[in-house]
């Protein structure tokens, strides 16, 4: 479906400084200099509107997007329109939608993918036509680009999610033959539509089968250093499309910046996921509220990105090769745990195998995820448990290898058969379900071996009462 025929059903969905020690923010020498960004005078206070058909009515005034509160505060308001809006692709020329400094904050929306064309309703052959007709592009719809007035190349971007509202529906589809962990063996393809209960924030998935909601961003970065247009898919050192579940509301997402403005973006909205999105998709949903507040921090670089939650700091790796991913999450681990505990590299990395919790973020973003949780409070672990079998709160499948990827492959199909035959779920439902809902943690890795523990709560089925 071409831009010019985008459907009528387009909708309108709808801190203070924190300090930040070595145990926040790694102590690295500045980055080099990027390439030189657009000055800030080149880019108009917002885009000019200019929607095919209609007469362009020029730019939009940056006044009547701010709002007071009965708080007395201000608020920056951004509806998702097709003028705030970019479908699968960064470029850090793009003028930006919003200006606003360090401290605001920002209430947007987000679409749905393909400029709101998924929708219900929308056939799993349409949804595959808006990736066949337009290749180079990413599905996700995003909102933005958002220029901060004080950030520059070396700066640190805070981005802190204070209240997420999705819409009352999302999707979860797999494209047939083309995209996921195991195309080749999906060569059929389905599209589900599910109704997200706010009130329970659960969704029935599947008959009998309720998975819980835990809105967070797929996707939300800043733009890249180099000049250029590019896919929304891979995610980076610029943040963008890492797909981790743990950033929710409450939590806050550090970002180095890389041109004047730092220029933000956000889409590819869920409702929930599982730690691998096996099938590409999630639960896919659009934001009616995306409440944030972007922070400038100075004199404190980051090489990587970071996310800060209630009780964890997330370390994370991205690489095609999953062995790869698994080496850059260990570096950044290592010297997370190094500044935090003030301690050597060496020490530090002894310390990760009994401290973190490492979980395989997503298979299916050409630079495959690993994020690990690194507890806050220093006499605290995380999550260490890596069953082989079938315990009484999950199903597991376990695999190991000498190549993660292999791992991971016989791991997650593990699961997917485990899904077919002990609970009787259809093929592509088991698909999707996994995507949704599985959990694939890493287990013991050595240059001989590296294993993957895939789990999935008994406690989704709700129905039967088999749990």
């Amino acid at each position: 479906m071409a831009p010019a025929t985008l459907r009528s059903r387009i909708v309108l969905g709808a801190s203070a400084a924190a300090i930040i020690g070595t145990a926040a923010l790694a102590q690295t020498p500045p980055p080099a200099p990027a390439p030189a960004a657009p000055a800030a005078s080149a880019y108009p206070p917002t885009a000019t509107i200019t929607t095919p058909g209609y007469p362009g009515v020029g730019p939009a005034d940056s006044k009547l997007r701010v709002v007071g509160l009965p708080s007395g505060k201000k608020v920056h308001l951004l509806p998702a329109t097709l003028e705030t809006t970019q479908w699968g692709w960064f470029d850090n020329a793009q003028a930006p939608v919003l200006r606003v400094k360090s401290g605001d904050t920002i209430v947007l929306e987000t679409m749905m993918h393909s400029h709101n064309q998924v929708v219900p309703g929308t056939t799993i052959e349409e949804i595959k036509k808006t990736r066949t007709d337009f290749p180079g592009r990413g599905p996700h719809t995003l909102t933005g680009p958002i220029y901060i007035e004080e950030a520059q190349p070396g700066d640190v971007l805070k981005v802190r999610l204070n209240k997420i509202v999705p819409r009352s529906y999302a999707t979860n589809f797999n494209v047939p033959g083309m995209f996921g962990q195991f195309p080749n063996v999906y060569q059929d393809g389905q599209v589900k539509y599910l109704y997200l209960d706010l009130d329970s924030m659960t969704t029935e998935f599947l008959p009998g089968v309720v998975l819980p909601l835990r809105p967070f961003p797929g996707t939300i970065g800043v733009a890249r250093k180099e000049p250029g247009r590019y896919s929304s898919v891979p995610p980076g050192e610029f943040a963008g499309n890492m797909d981790i579940r743990d950033f929710v509301a409450g939590s806050s997402l550090y970002v180095p910046v890389h041109v004047a403005g730092a220029l933000l973006w956000t889409g590819d909205s869920h409702a929930g996921q599982g730690n691998g999105e096996v099938n590409l998709t999630a639960i896919e949903t659009a934001y009616k509220e995306f409440n944030i507040t972007v922070e400038v921090i100075k004199g404190k670089p980051l090489d990587f990105p970071r996310i800060e939650t209630a009780k964890s700091w997330i370390t994370m790796g991205f690489d095609q090769d999953m062995n790869k991913a698994w080496a850059q999450a260990k570096a950044q681990t290592v010297k997370f745990l190094a500044e935090q505990r003030s301690v050597p590299p060496e020490q530090a990395e002894k310390l990760m195998a009994s401290v973190s919790d490492c979980r395989v973020s997503q298979v299916v973003n050409v630079k495959k995820g690993i994020h690990c949780l690194n507890p806050k409070n220093v006499r605290d672990k995380e999550d260490m448990e890596r069953p082989t079998k079938e315990t009484s709160k999950y199903l597991v499948s376990h695999a190991k290898d000498a190549d993660l990827n292999k791992a991971m492959n016989e791991a997650s199909m593990g699961m997917i058969k485990l899904l077919e035959s002990d609970r009787k779920v259809a093929r592509l439902d088991a698909y999707g379900l996994a995507s949704a809902a599985m959990d694939c943690r890493v287990g013991a890795i050595s240059d001989t071996e590296k294993n993957v523990h895939c789990l999935m709560p008994k406690s989704i089925w709700v129905a039967d009462g088999k749990r």
